[in-house]
């Protein structure tokens, strides 16, 4: 309802051409928009889970390296991180869990067992907290990033992606974090100015990573689809510029 209020909006007015219709349509335009985040982020969980687990396994040797502190650079951020653990392998009544603490004597599964059942701001914890360069290098070159944007990117995709948990409004909110720009990509990116603290910079930064991990992705039809039904909807309140559609990463 804020958006329809007038100026000042402290006093709690309604522009005079306000309804509740337009309540209704801004509740479902931001519902719709918060399920096509969720659904392209997923695959981006998915890719990110299974580069840090296969790249770290395969470079450190050890299946187990998620759990050997000798691994990471912060020793109190490793110790936190391993008491999620605990509590996680407790809880979990997963099949594959139950038969690896039904079979094995070690004290924690391999690492592409633990990716399974952490949450994911655990895994970019742990990809964050890995003392050896070159395996955050390698891991954040699989989607053709620097390491630190390619963290930055993480942190606002966990963010994003917990908001949807969260049923948190999305379309017009402004975020609180400023993510970092990269000097060099291997994928297409935006050119024309626009907020870094909105959804629309959002949106483009899951675009690139499907854009890496699927290249054939549909996501620009799906919002194309998305904001023709709503077309009612102020996209600048979005964050997003005029003529955004021929960006080359919209391509």
């Amino acid at each position: 309802m804020y958006p329809l209020l007038q100026m000042p909006k402290e006093q709690h007015r309604y522009k005079s051409n306000a309804s509740f219709d337009q309540v209704m349509m801004l509740y479902r335009f931001d519902k719709k928009l918060r399920l096509l985040i969720f659904n392209e982020i997923e695959k981006i969980e998915v890719a990110v889970r299974s580069a840090i687990v296969n790249i770290g396994c395969n470079m450190t040797g050890n299946p187990f390296w998620m759990t050997d502190g000798s691994n990471f650079i912060d020793a109190g951020k490793f110790l936190r991180t391993m008491d999620l653990i605990d509590a996680e392998i407790h809880r979990s009544r997963e099949d594959f869990i139950v038969h690896f603490k039904q079979t094995y004597s070690d004290a924690y599964p391999p690492a592409w067992m633990l990716a399974e059942i952490l949450p994911f701001g655990v895994i970019t914890n742990i990809f964050s907290n890995i003392k050896t360069a070159r395996i955050k290098k390698s891991i954040a070159h699989r989607f053709g990033l620097q390491v630190a944007p390619f963290e930055s990117w993480l942190t606002i995709i966990t963010l994003t992606r917990n908001a949807c948990c969260h049923h948190a409004r999305m379309w017009n909110k402004q975020n609180t974090i400023r993510p970092m720009l990269p000097n060099r990509m291997a994928g297409s990116w935006i050119t024309l100015p626009t907020d870094a603290l909105r959804i629309y910079f959002n949106l483009c930064i899951i675009k690139y990573f499907l854009n890496i991990i699927s290249p054939n992705n549909d996501m620009k039809a799906k919002i194309d689809v998305l904001l023709s039904t709503y077309p009612s909807i102020d996209i600048n309140a979005m964050g997003v510029p005029r003529g955004w559609e021929t960006e080359p990463l919209w391509q």
